[in-house]
């Protein structure tokens, strides 16, 4: 890439270390500057229309210039543009907020605590079991199951549950106490002749056995998404959860929902867990809950994870922990009006509706050689891209091929994002028929043009 001396570019290499980046090849290259929005798309600093496909960071639900969300942060920036909720302190966005999402919860809730992130939110889900381990007087009760390929955050603590490789790799993780059982991707993860169920009676069975080993009464949590988000986009096999529950249920071991992508009607429920029949003690909810207008995070706790916590925190004389600008007004302002809009325009029925257009419509690129799956549920998906179909394999050089992918379809005007060698789509929730035709259309072209490309590449 030509940069301009002084241009934004420039300044950007020059002045800023980006996250998920490589650093030396940004030097390089230089950014994609994004100056403005409108509905589902975004225009860069030439005027370029991109088609955003992942919503941003899987959480632009309502697109990129919804004036309400703008006017509510306008309105509640000058009633009170910042206060806090610690030491007894609270106010009104806050209050509703609170009320507003134990209402929405699929299963009953008690307390909502607010945070700025999603990684927040879950390091946040760790101290408060251990917190609760401790009042009830079982100190030994601190380990927590997470999975391979899930994605959790970036914190320290959250970075530990993260199953990603390069998450860990040269940062001196995963913490202790932190373990990781399989993934529940059955086109990867599944032996020959295995059925979909099959596969997830031993995922079960394999998470049986590591808390055996472990020692039942050491294992306090298990944390999971509804569906896997950055790990792939990874739906769960039929009766994956309903084991998983089970096991959880047989040794009393609490069960965190991460619905930081799925909540808000990406699967095309309300929540994950009404998708998939899971019963949380606590839920995880960030992204969507602001259509990413401003950063909040949100907490749900059930009263068995509620009523020890408030009891060691009298004990103690304190909960002592919380952030500067959690349960802000001006996020809670926006949260409620984002939430408003998602129920006034019905953005959760048509999503599943859109859904099931938008999964038929990917899966009708599965006969290309170049794609070994398409997977997703409502408007959240993955094409899993190979170059051997039978062996299910890409190229030596893992997400050399979703490279090539990702980067094809960002010149044709698509934002998109490759997770390895997989493809993730995940649009807004306001599209329509005409934008996934769109979408469709220009992932066919991308996939034939890079086949001459691909080919050069060593296989794996």
């Amino acid at each position: 890439m030509s940069m301009l001396p002084n241009s934004q570019e420039a300044r950007d290499v020059a002045y800023q270390l980006h996250p998920y980046t490589n650093a030396r090849t940004h030097q390089q290259a230089g950014p994609l500057v994004i100056e403005r929005g409108d509905g589902p798309y975004v225009f860069d600093a030439s005027g370029k229309r991109y088609f955003e496909a992942m919503a941003g960071l899987w959480s632009v639900g309502l697109g990129f210039n919804e004036k309400r969300l703008v006017e509510a942060a306008h309105k509640q920036m000058q009633a009170l543009p910042f206060y806090h909720t610690f030491s007894a302190k609270s106010h009104g966005p806050s209050i509703d907020l609170a009320e507003k999402l134990v209402a929405l919860a699929p299963v009953p809730m008690s307390k909502v605590f607010f945070t700025n992130s999603g990684s927040e939110a879950n390091d946040t889900v760790l101290k408060l079991i251990a917190y609760r381990s401790n009042a009830l007087g079982q100190p030994q009760r601190k380990k927590v199951i997470s999975r391979m390929r899930a994605y959790h955050g970036v914190t320290i603590a959250s970075a530990s549950l993260t199953g990603l490789p390069n998450n860990h790799r040269s940062f001196d993780l995963p913490l202790p106490n932190i373990l990781h059982t399989g993934s529940p991707h059955f086109y990867k993860d599944g032996a020959a002749g295995e059925s979909e169920e099959a596969f997830a009676t031993r995922r079960a069975e394999e998470l049986d056995a590591l808390i055996q080993k472990e020692g039942p009464d050491t294992i306090a949590a298990f944390f999971g998404e509804p569906v896997m988000g950055a790990g792939g986009v990874i739906v769960p096999p039929a009766t994956y959860w309903d084991k998983i529950q089970a096991v959880l249920k047989k040794y009393d071991i609490l069960l965190v929902a991460d619905e930081v992508i799925c909540g808000f009607g990406r699967t095309g429920k309300m929540f994950g867990c009404e998708t998939y029949g899971i019963k949380p003690d606590a839920m995880v909810v960030s992204k969507q809950i602001t259509s990413s207008y401003f950063p909040l995070s949100a907490i749900m706790l059930n009263e068995r994870m509620f009523e020890p916590i408030a009891d060691e925190s009298n004990k103690i004389g304190v909960l002592g922990h919380g952030f500067t600008a959690g349960g802000h007004p001006v996020g809670s302002a926006i949260a409620l009006e984002n939430l408003k809009i998602i129920e006034e325009r019905g953005l959760v029925a048509h999503a599943a509706e859109l859904g099931a257009y938008m999964q038929g419509r990917l899966r009708e690129l599965t006969s290309h050689p170049l794609v070994g799956e398409v997977r997703g549920v409502g408007m959240i998906a993955a094409l899993e891209l190979v170059l051997d179909k039978g062996r299910k394999t890409a190229a030596a050089t893992p997400g050399a091929v979703g490279g090539i992918a990702s980067r094809m379809l960002q010149e044709r005007g698509v934002i998109s994002r490759n997770m390895l060698d997989a493809i993730a789509i995940c649009p807004p929730l306001i599209v329509n028929r005409s934008h996934i035709d769109d979408l469709v259309a220009a992932i066919s072209g991308v996939l034939d043009d890079m086949k001459a490309e691909v080919a050069k590449l060593t296989p794996a």
